[in-house]
C-alpha cells in the first residue's frame, strides 16, 4: 500500500536508526541528556530564539504555550480549524480553562478580521490574551500563512497587548515555499512550537520555542502534564538527524503533491485546492468515506478530512518511483465515485 493519510506515518531511515542507537543520553529530568540539550539548542538557532524545550507532541507544545501566555477563563483567537482547537481533544478548555475566538473563515485570516474579534476590557467579557496561528495550515490544505499578514497582525496584537503563537508544525514546509529562512518565519512570536515527526520524519517528538523565561516556566509545565521522559536522547537523536538531513529535501515532497493535485484536478466534479505544500486537499460531490474506500481498493491510503474532503500528503516515504502511480490510482478513484454520483439510478 502506498500510504498517504499523513506525513506522520513514516518509519525512521536506517541512518536515523543507527544516529539513536549510537545516542549519548542521561536523565532529562535532571537536566542531563546531553543528545537533548544539543538537539533544544539547535532547534533555539534554527528558530531564531533563546531557548527550546523537547516534549513529545505538538499538542503538548500548543498547549504548553497556552498554559505559559494565560490564565483561566482568557480566551485565545485562531484561524478557524485551527489544531489547537480541532485535534487536541478539547485540552485548551481542560488544563488552561481557556476558549477560543475564530478570526476570519478558512484557517487564515487578515489584521482587520483580527480586529474584529477582540473584545473590550470589560468585565462580561473573557479576556484575549494571545493570537495563534498556525503556518502551514493544516485543515486549510496546508497553505502557507503570508509573512506580510503575519507582521500586520503580530502589529495589531501588541496594541492589543496579546501575546503571538505560532503551531508551526509544519513551518519547515513553509520556509521552503516562502523561500524564507525559518527564524524569520518565527520572529514575530513569543512562543513557537515545531514538529519533527511531521515531515521530517522522526518517530516522535515537538518542541517549544520562545524566551529563557518562558521555557524555565514551559519544562514546570512539561513536568506536571507527564512529559518528563527521562533518557530520551534515543528520541532527540532521531530529531537531531532529521533536522540536520531531512529539511532541504521538503521540496520533494511538495513536488510530488503538485503531481498528484494536477491529475485529481482533471477530473471533473472534483475540486482541488491550489498545492501550495506537500497536503493536497480534495472536495467531492459525494461522501469523502467513498474516495477514501475506492483508493483503499487501487492500494492507496488517505483520509477524510471532513464530511466531503479528502486530505492527501506526500512524505519521504513515498519514492519519487511511485508518485505517478499513486497520482493515477488517485485519480481514477475520484473519477468512480463521482461517475457513480453522476449516473442515474
Amino acid at each position: 500500500m502506498i500510504d498517504l493519510r499523513s506525513d506522520t506515518v513514516t518509519r525512521p531511515t536506517a541512518a536515523m536508526r543507527e544516529a539513536m542507537a549510537r545516542a549519548e543520553v542521561g536523565d532529562d529530568v535532571y537536566g542531563e541528556d546531553p543528545t537533548i540539550a544539543r538537539l533544544e539548542t539547535y532547534t533555539a538557532e534554527i528558530t531564531g530564539k533563546a531557548a527550546a524545550l523537547f516534549v513529545p507532541s505538538g499538542t503538548m507544545s500548543n498547549q504548553i504555550a497556552l498554559l505559559c501566555h494565560t490564565q483561566r477563563g482568557d480566551e485565545v483567537i485562531i484561524g478557524e480549524g485551527a489544531h489547537c482547537a480541532f485535534y487536541e481533544s478539547g485540552a485548551g478548555a481542560a488544563w488552561s480553562g481557556v476558549q477560543f475566538e475564530i478570526a476570519g473563515r478558512g484557517g487564515l485570516f487578515k489584521p482587520d478580521e483580527l480586529k474584529e474579534v477582540i473584545k473590550p476590557p470589560y468585565d462580561y467579557h473573557p479576556r484575549p490574551r494571545v493570537v495563534a496561528l498556525e503556518n502551514t495550515h493544516n485543515r486549510a490544505g496546508g497553505r502557507v500563512f503570508p509573512q506580510h499578514d503575519v507582521l500586520a497582525i503580530a502589529e495589531v496584537a501588541r496594541a492589543h497587548g496579546l501575546a503571538m503563537h505560532l503551531d508551526g508544525a509544519r513551518v519547515w514546509n513553509a520556509s521552503v515555499t516562502s523561500g524564507l529562512s525559518v527564524a524569520e518565519l518565527c520572529a514575530p512570536f513569543d512562543t513557537v512550537s515545531v514538529c519533527f515527526s511531521k515531515g521530517l520524519g522522526a518517530p516522535v517528538g515537538s518542541a517549544l520555542c520562545g524566551d529563557a523565561q518562558t521555557i524555565v516556566r514551559a519544562r514546570r509545565f512539561r513536568k506536571m502534564l507527564g512529559g518528563g521522559m527521562r533518557q530520551a536522547g534515543v528520541l532527540a537523536a532521531g530529531a537531531l538527524y532529521a533536522l540536520e538531513h531531512h529539511r532541504a529535501r521538503l521540496a520533494e515532497d511538495h513536488a510530488a503533491a503538485r503531481v498528484i493535485g494536477a491529475a485529481i484536478r482533471e477530473v471533473s466534479g472534483a475540486s482541488v485546492r491550489e498545492v501550495e505544500t506537500n497536503i493536497v486537499q480534495i472536495d467531492l460531490p459525494v461522501a469523502a468515506d467513498e474516495l477514501v474506500a475506492a483508493a483503499r481498493a487501487r492500494g492507496v491510503l488517505v483520509g477524510a478530512s471532513g464530511a466531503r474532503r479528502v486530505r492527501v500528503v506526500t512524505h519521504l516515504d513515498l519514492p519519487a518511483a511511485r508518485v505517478s502511480e499513486a497520482a493515477a490510482a488517485l485519480a481514477d478513484a475520484t473519477r468512480e465515485v463521482v461517475t457513480r454520483k453522476a449516473t442515474p439510478t
